[in-house]
């Protein structure tokens, strides 16, 4: 059976990544992996095994275009109105807090947050699906 283990995106600023997804996420440095003309950076918490991989490519100056198929990455909090508070006190500029509502009912409640790179990473309350 297949297990997931990481998602990859690129960055630019490896030290602009790793502080925002630090104070986002408590997200550290589990490997790094330098090659000639890329570095390999993985994240994760102390709690998890996924891992998030930053691909660093020396020399690059210019930000990637995202394009239209990235959607987003999604983590879930234990208390998602404590983590928007301090994400907001961080400086991470979240976005409102809202609530998808399915057949009368309420699905997640959500929030996002943009990288310094421009990929979106959605927050959500733990409990239903997300639990």
């Amino acid at each position: 059976m297949a297990k997931l283990v990481h998602s990859m995106i690129r960055v630019l600023d490896e030290a602009r990544s790793l502080d925002f997804y630090r104070r986002a996420f408590g997200l550290e440095v589990k490997d790094r992996i330098g090659f000639a003309d890329f570095t390999l950076i993985y994240l994760r918490t102390a709690e998890g095994e996924f891992e998030l991989e930053l691909t660093v490519n020396h020399g690059r100056t210019e930000p990637y275009a995202l394009g239209d198929g990235y959607g987003h990455l999604a983590v879930v909090v234990d208390d998602l109105t404590i983590e928007h508070a301090r994400m907001t006190a961080e400086g991470l500029n979240p976005t409102p807090l809202r609530e998808l509502q399915h057949e009368g009912k309420t699905m997640a409640k959500f929030c996002f947050v943009t990288d310094p790179d421009g990929y979106r990473i959605e927050v959500l309350q733990k409990f239903g699906r997300f639990g």
